[in-house]
Parts: C-alpha cells; structure tokens; sequence
C-alpha cells in the first residue's frame, strides 16, 4: 500500500521539474553512511571519495520503484565513462531501504556497478535538501536530485528532476566539463 501510494504521488510530481536547494558553488555536506556495493554492506565515505576524483551523487525516491529502476540501470550501463573521467558514481535513497542491499547487486538495477547509501530517516537527503514532501504518513523520500561534486568540495552541478532519464547525460556533461578544466 505504501509503495502504491509512494508511486501515485511521484507520478503527480513528475509533471513538473523540482528545485534543489544546494546551489552551485555550495560547500557540500560530507558524510560517511551504510551502503551496499554488489549486495555487500561497506561505509560510503563522501570526504574519502573525494580524494580520487569528483562524485556523482544521486538521490531517487526509493529502491525497486519505477523511475528508480530505470536511472539506477542508466548509471551501471554509463559507469565505464563516468570512470573515465576519474569520478565516483553513488546512488542515496531514503526509501525502500530494507531493499537497497539487492537494488545494488541485481543485474537489472545496479549490476554492483556503484555503491548505494541507505539513508533512514532521510538524514543525507536533508543536508542535501534532497527531500520530497509528501503528504503521507510515510514521512521524508529522496527527491530525484543529482549533484556533481568536485575534490574541493564543492558543487559542481546540480539537477533535480523526477523523470530518472536526464539525470545520467547530464552528471556525465558536468564531470567531463570539469575534467577537461583540470586536466594536468
């Protein structure tokens, strides 16, 4: 009933774009948080991630939804180039968390392509604003938010949407842009 309910009100939402509240430029909030990695939980850690290039950081409404299956496929099948180009890819959702743990090693989803962050209580998505207010009594969802962050810490990009296709050729635009900037 939930997650019927979850997919009714991001079908409603999905008309119209959504704005994130970090802004370019931001200093983005680092964390270390649960995640799971081809099924196997690990800890994410946004300040170590960062020492290796910049990172894709992806917010969706929840696991094993519509939209959330799509953009999640769409980042496995893109991970090759986004690696090329030096960068992280991590996927945070405050929905569904229970599941998270197969969302990232099933084929059809994650591949184990990239860690995914299960984020109770929407605790990551807040310091993102990153939220979806929903009038439910499921409380706080991931918003469909990615941001680009640079090794400075820094927001790179930002795009909030919640159809998922965009989101990937437009993460990938960012990170190849400031690739191109830094290259030595």
């Amino acid at each position: 009933m939930k997650l019927a309910a979850l997919a009714a009100a991001v079908s409603f939402l999905a008309a119209s774009p959504v704005l994130a509240a970090l802004p370019v430029g931001a200093k983005a909030p680092t964390f270390s948080a649960p995640s799971f990695l081809a099924g196997k939980p690990q800890e994410f850690n946004l300040a170590q991630a960062l020492r290796t290039g910049p990172v894709v950081l992806y917010f969706f409404p929840a696991a094993h939804t519509q939209g959330c299956n799509i953009e999640a496929h769409l980042f496995a099948q893109a991970i090759d180039k986004f690696r090329a180009e030096g960068a992280t890819v991590v996927g945070v959702t405050a929905g569904n968390v229970n599941q998270v743990g197969s969302f990232s090693a099933e084929t059809e989803h994650c591949a184990g392509q990239f860690p995914v962050v299960a984020d109770a209580g929407a605790v990551i998505a807040r310091l993102y604003d990153a939220t979806l207010a929903l009038p439910m009594p499921m409380g706080s969802v991931s918003n469909r938010t990615s941001y680009v962050i640079a090794p400075n810490d820094k927001v790179i990009f930002v795009y909030s949407n919640l159809k998922p296709e965009d989101h990937i050729t437009l993460t990938l635009d960012a990170v190849e842009k400031w690739r191109s900037e830094h290259a030595k």
